[in-house]
């Protein structure tokens, strides 16, 4: 697994889940890494948290009729692309997945809950809450948040 990270301790946390290539977006040309990574292949999908600041790069790490899965805005939202950019990069997929769509359903959302519990409950997902504030310092977790300053799960108590 490669992934992208903004700093040397994200770079730590994620090789302690089990990415084996950390790359440091904020610091290294990770399409450059990404392609010596991968003999010149690129990848087959990539997943966009970032957003803005990593959104053309990540489409650049993609081999033809790759998939991107743009999920996050962590550096703002990406700037609109015409389509024919996708034709042009190797008639590439992008989708902007919610999980609202996934789960509509009273079903999909019962499934979707026992499987994720059932790789929870295996170990094969690990929860991190990663910081802790109380109602009343909301204010600062949005803050936090919003600096990217945060890793895992962000709590809110009472």
């Amino acid at each position: 697994m490669i992934g992208t990270v903004s700093t040397e301790a994200k770079a730590e946390l994620a090789r302690a889940h089990g990415c084996d290539h950390p790359i440091l977006y904020t610091e290294q040309d990770f399409v450059a890494e990404v392609g010596r990574l991968t003999g010149g292949e690129k990848l087959p999908v990539v997943y966009d948290s970032v957003g803005k600041d990593t959104f053309l790069k990540s489409l650049d790490c993609l081999h033809p009729r790759g998939v991107m899965v743009s999920y996050g805005n962590a550096s703002g939202p990406p700037d609109p692309i015409p389509p024919g950019l996708l034709a042009q990069k190797g008639s590439l997929f992008l989708t902007r997945p919610t999980l609202y769509h996934y789960i509509a359903k009273r079903e999909e959302l019962e499934q979707s809950a026992t499987e994720l519990f059932d790789l929870v409950l295996s170990g094969k997902v690990k929860l991190k809450i990663g910081q802790g504030f109380s109602l009343r310092e909301a204010a600062d977790a949005h803050r936090a948040l919003e600096a990217r300053e945060t890793t895992g799960s962000t709590v809110l108590t009472v």
